[in-house]
């Protein structure tokens, strides 16, 4: 069961990301702030659920929030700034538009995971597997998570030879494969140490 607040007097806003360990696309944050009337009962952790529960409860969140936002740090900004800085990027995005659509805005942030760049004038809490504790944390989970897998199945339709409609850009076996048979196209983050796999699999 998910806790729906880590206080009882702050306006509070998840945030998470997704592709931080992919070798390919943007890494994606999405920041929410829920009502104390949401009601979903199967809100979980995204990882914890089913593609079909993912893009469900992602409608369902869009109209419960009060306010929620999805933003990308670039390929080029990975390979710029690195990929933690890059997380740090879209996590900010992303609170940009939240903060700009509410009024009076959050005075807390709930962050999953354990290292966050802090936001200005705004207090923040990071909560290590926060995803499976909070329920905004865990709202912005399933967010991200959506988006980017739509966009990464897009991109597979361009280029279909890397395995994306399954592998979102995960460095898996057939990924890696692909790499090492056609090479890295402009999705792919050049700051990675890509280590492919041979194009027989040995």
């Amino acid at each position: 069961m998910l806790l729906p607040r880590y206080t009882q007097t702050c306006i509070e806003v998840g945030v998470d990301e997704v592709g931080r360990g992919c070798l390919a696309g943007p890494v994606v944050a999405a920041a929410v702030v829920l009502p104390d009337t949401f009601d979903l009962p199967l809100l979980n952790d995204s990882k914890q659920l089913k593609e079909k529960e993912r893009i469900e409860l992602a409608k369902a969140i869009r109209q419960q929030a009060l306010a929620y936002a999805v933003a990308e740090a670039s390929v080029e900004e990975i390979d710029r700034y690195n990929i933690l800085q890059a997380t740090f990027l879209a996590m900010h995005r992303a609170l940009d538009e939240v903060f700009a659509q509410l009024s009076p805005p959050p005075n807390l942030i709930l962050v999953d995971g354990n290292r966050f760049k802090p936001y200005p004038f705004v207090a923040h809490r990071c909560v290590v597997k926060g995803d499976g504790r909070y329920a905004s944390i865990a709202a912005a989970s399933i967010l991200a998570k959506v988006y980017r897998d739509n966009l990464m199945k897009s991109l597979a339709a361009e280029f279909p030879q890397y395995g994306w409609a399954q592998n979102v850009g995960y460095p898996t076996p057939a990924h890696k494969q692909a790499i090492a048979r056609y090479g890295l196209t402009i999705w792919h983050r050049r700051s990675f140490k890509i280590r492919p796999a041979s194009a027989t699999g040995r």
